[in-house]
């Protein structure tokens, strides 16, 4: 792949369509351009666990925000970039269904709790009206 190629890559438990603007040996710096899944609530160490002694409220990569990953991790995208607003707000609501399915469980429960703090600075970032229920 090259630079200016548009992929798919995941940076920790979020998945993002990006484009590669430079290339070392092992690793791609790749811009963000639309968020495919949301990333986990929780501590990475212990996923889906609730009884951790700090669990984070994780935001999406933002919109043109630079990271580097392995190449090894990222793949070719070749339809149409989304939006990353209307990319992100879906990613949002995907991962909140998926919460809500099973909010007896306490992992879910305090994911939720995290992700609606973060929806909150989401909506003041972008002016996002995401669906609540």
């Amino acid at each position: 792949m090259n630079i200016g190629d548009i992929v798919i890559t995941n940076k920790k438990t979020g998945k993002y369509i990006g484009e590669i603007t430079a290339s070392n040996e092992d690793m791609y710096t790749i811009r963000i351009l639309a968020v495919l899944n949301h990333p986990r609530q929780g501590d990475l160490h212990n996923p889906l666990d609730a009884d951790v002694p700090f669990f984070h409220e994780r935001k999406a990569l933002a919109y043109r925000e630079q990271t580097n990953v392995q190449k090894r991790i990222v793949k070719p995208y070749n339809e149409e970039v989304p939006d990353y607003k209307e990319s992100l707000k879906e990613a949002v609501e995907k991962l909140r269904e998926t919460l809500e399915a099973d909010s007896d469980h306490p992992y879910n429960k305090r994911a939720l709790e995290a992700l609606n703090g973060v929806i909150k600075e989401y909506e003041l970032m972008y002016s996002m009206h995401i669906k609540k229920e």
